[in-house]
Order: structure tokens, then C-alpha cells, then sequence
């Protein structure tokens, strides 16, 4: 009878326990030398509890990866309807894809959807309503933002001394611009880069119209990603359209432009 409590009192015990009880039994002359006297052995079950830990340190990694990726696939697909695009749509004037770090979101300066006014960094009235509710949802969510511009082969400009390279750093610092002004704050802009048409998309002739594009990577700050993800906006949050801000030109011969956005001229 004794033994039988005994086996009943063991298995209502708890995995540490049960562990250090089994050590305990395997090996009881080495168990007795190595640790203190009592019932059960001190702290021999130390490696199970590391191991443990390990894995329940992954698992909780794993679990808040999935959350993350689950709320941006959910973000991906509210903005596309509060835009009302059809996200399966193969010649939309927006891409947005989930990536390890966040979204990586490209705008198209489509001749049929321009972003922009022809050969310029001035906004469409169609771009400064997709930027406006870009704004709104970089600033929802804490995301930091580098954006990049993007130009085509074999474009001809009006002047000389204006070419790819100019257009596409315009480009970028107009929407970093835009940005800042209808809500997203400064210091959440990380990098704003004009690489004219050295970039064009996989697969894709450099002359094809889908390269002249801006394109936005967008990041989960490290405070938002350990907290719970904010609910999707829905259409009534929107804001409204605002006139878009002006924008000033930036002349340079540089091949790679950087705009800090602590040396950005001030919004209007």
C-alpha cells in the first residue's frame, strides 16, 4: 500500500518534479553524494529547466510572429478595400507585400493612374488621396518609413541639366513631404533615396512603364511589435482630403541622394 501512495503521489506532482524523482531513481548512490539529503535531489533537474526555458522562449517568439504576420496580412487587405482596389488585380496602381520586416508598399506613376503630373514630383489629385490615407495608417501603427524613387529607361526630359536622377530624389522627398504633412511625424522617416532607373523590377525590360514607381518599406517599431497590434481602420476613421503641400525642386549631380528628414525643408 505504501508504495502505491507513493506512485499516486509522484504522478499528481508537477514535470519538475517527476523529472528530478526519475534522476533520483536511475541513479540514488550518486544522487545521495551529489546533493543534500531530503526526498528529492536539489536543483537536478537545472538542465530540463534551461531546455525548458529555451523552448518556451521559442515558442512565444514563434507565436508573436505569427500574430505580427496575421495583423499585416489583415492591414494589407483593409487598406486595399478602404481604397477600393481589387488586390488581385494584375495591373493595379498599388502593390503592398508582406515581408519579415513589415510591408514593402509600391506606388505606380501608371500613364492610366498617375501618381504624378507628367515629368514632375507634383502629386495627381488620385496621389495625393492614396498618400493622404498612407499617411494616416503609417501614423496608426508607428511604422517607420524609407522611401525610395524609382524612375524608366528611355524617358526624355525638357531640360539638360534634369534627368533621371533628379526626378527620382524628388519624387521620394515629395511623398516624404507629404507624409510629414498630412500625419506621419519626422522623426518615423529613416532614409529617402532617388535611384533613377538602376532598379528596375525583376523580370521587367528597364523601359517598362511598372519602374517608374516610388516605393515604401515600412517596419514595426520595436515598441509596437511587442504590444498587441491596434484594430484595422475601417472607412469612417478616414481622414479627409486635404490639399496636397507644395513642392520645392533639389538640384544635385549626386548618383545616390539622401534627404535626412532633419535637413528636409519644412512643411507648408
Amino acid at each position: 500500500m505504501m508504495a502505491l501512495f507513493m506512485v499516486l503521489w509522484i504522478s499528481a506532482q508537477d514535470k519538475k518534479i517527476l523529472i528530478a524523482t526519475s534522476r533520483y531513481f536511475q541513479n540514488p548512490f550518486r544522487a545521495a553524494l551529489q546533493n543534500t539529503a531530503g526526498v528529492l535531489p536539489f536543483d537536478t533537474n537545472k538542465i530540463a529547466k534551461d531546455e525548458g526555458d529555451e523552448e518556451a522562449s521559442g515558442s512565444d517568439t514563434n507565436s508573436n510572429k505569427r500574430i505580427e504576420l496575421t495583423f499585416l496580412n489583415s492591414l494589407v487587405k483593409d487598406f486595399y478595400r478602404l481604397l477600393h482596389l481589387d488586390e488581385n488585380l494584375a495591373d493595379k496602381p498599388i502593390d503592398i507585400q508582406v515581408t519579415s520586416d513589415g510591408l514593402r508598399v509600391t506606388l505606380f506613376d501608371h500613364p492610366t493612374k498617375p501618381l504624378f503630373k507628367e515629368n514632375s514630383a507634383e502629386f495627381t489629385e488620385w496621389g495625393q488621396f492614396l498618400i493622404q490615407n498612407l499617411a494616416w495608417m503609417i501614423e496608426r501603427h508607428k511604422l517607420r518609413v524609407v522611401v525610395e524613387g524609382h524612375t524608366r529607361a528611355g524617358v526624355t526630359y525638357p531640360r539638360s541639366d534634369y534627368g533621371a536622377w533628379e526626378l527620382s530624389a524628388e519624387c521620394a522627398n515629395a511623398t516624404r513631404r507629404s507624409l510629414t504633412y498630412y500625419a506621419v511625424a519626422p522623426e518615423q522617416i529613416e532614409r529617402v533615396s532617388g535611384f533613377a532607373d538602376t532598379r528596375p523590377l525583376p523580370g521587367l525590360a528597364p523601359e517598362a512603364e511598372s519602374n517608374q514607381r516610388v516605393t515604401l518599406s515600412l517596419s514595426m517599431s520595436k515598441t509596437e511589435s511587442a504590444d498587441k497590434p491596434s484594430a484595422a481602420p475601417s472607412s469612417a476613421d478616414l481622414p479627409r482630403q486635404r490639399d496636397a503641400p507644395g513642392d520645392q525642386a533639389h538640384d544635385t549631380s549626386a548618383k545616390l541622394l539622401l534627404f535626412p528628414a532633419q535637413d528636409a525643408p519644412s512643411p507648408p
